[in-house]
């Protein structure tokens, strides 16, 4: 995942997967299939991943507001020093293949649904413990997350200055005001 990633699907060569996995090329075919089946799975993967850390970041006992700051203080952090810099693997693939591949576009749009629904969860006990307005759409305040969580992350892949990310960062936190 970490190559295709990094390089973007055209870009890894089998090579390169060879190497991250430390399989040979007929292993890498018996275990995974062909270079696609494996980014397929990998997309799958990181939608893994991302629905666990929203998940944890946004069921932590504080504020909704609280737990939104803070996981977006993280993802600023990673950025700023370097890590981040790569932005977000389903944002990447997205610009990359989703026009051009059916299958990998749906597999996008499935693990885009799931991180939106994580955020939903979340908004909607909020708003049971009186954190949010009840005539709040969450609907839509979970995909404005999602979509806004995807600029912020595509922004940080140019731009890692601390003061704009945290600029754009009090923007979404005033969104639930």
């Amino acid at each position: 995942m970490r190559v295709f990633w990094s390089k973007g699907y055209g870009a890894t060569s089998l090579d390169d997967l060879c190497e991250a996995t430390q399989l040979n090329r007929s292993s890498l075919y018996s275990t995974f299939g062909d270079k696609r089946a494996l980014f397929i799975q990998t997309i799958d993967r990181y939608g893994d991943d991302a629905v666990a850390r929203v998940s944890a970041a946004l069921s932590r006992p504080v504020p909704v507001r609280e737990a939104l700051a803070a996981f977006l203080n993280d993802m600023i952090d990673k950025i700023v020093a370097g890590p981040g810099r790569i932005g977000c693997f389903i944002g990447n693939s997205t610009a990359e293949v989703a026009r051009h591949d059916d299958v990998a576009s749906s597999r996008i749009l499935r693990n885009v649904v799931r991180i939106e629904e994580t955020f939903r969860a979340a908004f909607a006990e909020a708003q049971k413990r009186g954190e949010l307005s009840p005539d709040f759409d969450i609907d839509a305040l979970a995909r404005f997350f999602v979509v806004s969580i995807q600029g912020l992350r595509l922004m940080g892949k140019t731009i890692a200055d601390r003061d704009v990310l945290d600029d754009v960062a009090g923007t979404m936190l005033r969104s639930l005001d």
